[in-house]
């Protein structure tokens, strides 16, 4: 069965416009609401937004609904992802939602649902929740409606949390970090976090407004990051996205350091203090060639998962695997957390980083990427993947690249796009491949 609604990380979209409305996010809280409500006692769900300026409609939309069907409602703010899939955890609740489109501009917004036990719905849920949509919503009595409370504490309780990720004995003191939150949902935890281990921090991206959310800064912008990096002679760079739920490192020398890089420090080093499980790490398919031949080399086995950091964490589940993520930055450590965090795999990279003594520039850089081109095609409508013709220039970039390297092909699962990538050994190859296909996609896509 199909999801009208839910894509590969929740419901996203333009705010205002279908299904990012203040009525259907009402009528989310309801039908998830309905679907939770589970037991005799009393019910509770947790929510939290990044900094959008739909943050607060979508909220008090939500806020009706969960509340209209009986659910009381703690509300945390400007939190992390990770941060409400931990406290939803922790104060036994029976649902949790982080109202965010994470490294979206601010135009768009989402819904991300997770389960009482702090880990992303499954499908069979989602669809379920998508069936009560449709039907009409049977309303709690008036003596039984649920209440909505404000809760201060969430900030520390999550940072205290992300500091307990670090061995006792690991101090980051004489470190000199730039931290950029992207205007975003850990503007106040991650700096302080890092402080309170003892770095030097040098804060971007905190002065949230609104409407500058991931605009110029943050993990899909790191122009100001290298700069800055490089200007006030930091040891490393931070960069984290909306919700920060995703990581990227800038190293001494300003040179960005990707997910596949930092899945490589951390399975290798966990590996090495008899930590790992699974005796590998799941990335997806596109994740360099490079990082499966380092892992190779270490013994080590790369599980490639679809796109999405929901897929990962299904196979890990699935494989008993305690470290996965995506080139994108997402890292999700079990021992830590149930969803991706950015700044919890930040601390993890940064006791590396103190315990090692080498300069980022050298402990980022495991291992020489093989050459690697990712393209996006924006189209309105259509099926652009079925044209013959499109499935044509496809088969003969395969058949070109056979044994030299690889070929991906996927629509996005937030956004109206087409992503092609290829790599191999011979780069103009790559570029080749990649702009030949993109140009039958376009041409097609009108």
């Amino acid at each position: 069965m199909t999801k009208k609604f839910f894509g590969t990380d929740g419901i996203r979209g333009l705010t205002n416009k279908h299904p990012m409305t203040a009525e259907i996010a009402m009528k989310v809280g309801q039908a998830a609401g309905r679907h939770f409500l589970r037991g005799d006692h009393k019910h509770r769900v947790v929510i939290g937004k990044d900094t959008r300026l739909s943050g607060y409609m979508m909220e008090n939309a939500l806020v009706a609904g969960f509340t209209s069907v009986g659910m009381d409602v703690v509300q945390v703010g400007p939190m992390p992802t990770p941060a409400v899939a931990l406290l939803t955890r922790s104060m036994r609740a029976d649902l949790g939602v982080m109202i965010s489109a994470s490294h979206n501009p601010y135009q768009d917004n989402g819904i991300k649902l997770f389960g009482p036990d702090g880990f992303k719905l499954s499908d069979e849920d989602e669809l379920k929740i998508e069936t009560y949509l449709e039907e009409e919503t049977k309303l709690a009595p008036a003596a039984d409606i649920g209440r909505a409370k404000r809760f201060e504490d969430a900030r520390g309780r999550y940072i205290h949390a992300v500091k307990m990720s670090l061995p006792d004995h690991i101090r980051l003191d004489g470190l000199k970090i730039v931290c950029d939150c992207a205007n975003g949902a850990a503007y106040q935890v991650a700096p302080s976090a890092f402080w309170e281990l003892g770095a030097e921090v040098v804060s971007l991206g905190i002065s949230p407004n609104g409407l500058n959310i991931n605009d110029r800064c943050g993990s899909t912008d790191l122009a100001t990051l290298q700069e800055t990096v490089v200007a006030s002679g930091a040891d490393i760079g931070i960069a984290l996205d909306g919700d920060a739920d995703r990581l990227i490192v800038v190293d001494e020398k300003g040179q960005v350091v990707d997910g596949d890089q930092l899945m490589a420090l951390i399975g290798s080093s966990w590996n090495r203090d008899g930590l790992l499980r699974g005796n590998g790490i799941v990335a997806t398919v596109m994740s360099n060639l490079g990082l499966e031949r380092f892992l190779k080399s270490q013994n080590l086995d790369l599980v490639r998962a679809n796109v999405g950091d929901r897929y990962v964490l299904e196979d890990m589940k699935k494989g008993g695997y305690n470290v996965g993520g995506e080139q994108s930055g997402h890292m999700i450590l079990l021992d830590h957390g149930t969803t991706g965090d950015g700044t919890v795999a930040a601390l993890q990279v940064l006791g590396q980083l103190v315990e090692s003594g080498k300069p980022a520039s050298e402990l980022l850089h495991l291992f020489d990427p093989v050459p690697q081109l990712l393209k996006n095609v924006r189209y309105s409508g259509g099926q652009p993947l079925e044209s013959e013709k499109v499935k044509a220039v496809i088969a003969e970039a395969e058949k070109e690249l056979e044994g030299s390297g690889r070929l991906l092909i996927r629509k996005s699962g937030t956004e109206p796009l087409i992503r092609v990538m290829a790599e191999g050994d011979d780069e103009d190859q790559v570029h080749a491949v990649v702009d030949r296909i993109c140009a039958v996609v376009e041409e097609v896509a009108g």
